[in-house]
């Protein structure tokens, strides 16, 4: 981890699922439904929170115990993503915090998105549903690009439709993956170590500028620079 740098930022973006919004208690409900569905018992709240960041895929082969090469693994992938489409905000929530950071950013003028490898679908309905939707400056998912994250292109497109430079932004993450896109485009980069990390201080390995331990840690990074 660096702490070299911190600068005003133009604008904030956020990963989705783990960073900006606990979707957990969703993906559980919804697993747990199709697990139901088959006879089989419902999968403990703590293993599936440590799947969600790593997607549906990784969600069907912890519920079925089963490889993407099986025949049935992409028929229960589109099931269980059907099934989140109608359960999509029954309980998902911003992180505790949140609220007040982005209060505080648009209070400040300072423009904030998301850029995420979250389907369009999912990621349009989900910030929909929380009423998001109109305070964002950029939305961006893998449906947009040629190469997704840890690929800069997401970032660079979120910040031409934020009207930004990639270099007076930052970027918050839960994945390697996410520290690795901000800093490939020039972008401040946080860890955040607050959401379904396993084990919050491997994050301290990712070479983010930043790790944040909650969501109060990025806003006290900003208001060092308002």
């Amino acid at each position: 981890m660096t702490d070299s740098r911190l600068y005003r930022p133009e604008a904030v973006f956020f990963d989705l699922d783990g960073t900006l919004i606990d979707t957990a208690p969703d993906f559980f409900r919804v697993m747990n439904m199709q697990r139901s569905q088959r006879g089989m018992p419902d999968m403990a709240y703590e293993a599936v929170r440590k799947t969600v960041s790593d997607g549906a895929r990784a969600m069907v082969k912890l519920s079925f115990a089963m490889e993407e090469t099986d025949a049935d693994f992409e028929p229960l992938r589109q099931e269980l993503l059907d099934l989140y489409l109608r359960h999509i905000a029954v309980d998902s929530r911003l992180f505790a915090g949140f609220e007040a950071l982005l209060t505080l950013m648009e209070g400040q003028g300072i423009h904030w998105g998301v850029i995420t490898n979250k389907p369009r679908l999912y990621s349009e309905a989900l910030l929909k549903a929380l009423g998001l939707s109109s305070r964002m400056a950029a939305l961006v998912c893998p449906d947009d690009v040629s190469r997704t994250k840890p690929d800069p292109e997401p970032m660079l497109l979120a910040s031409r439709l934020a009207d930004c430079d990639p270099q007076k932004c930052w970027y918050v993450g839960d994945h390697i993956r996410d520290i690795q896109a901000g800093a490939n485009a020039g972008m401040l980069t946080i860890a955040a170590a607050y959401g379904y990390l396993d084990e919050p201080e491997a994050a301290l390995a990712w070479n983010a500028d930043h790790v944040a331990h909650s969501v109060e840690d990025v806003a006290a990074l900003l208001k060092q620079v308002l």
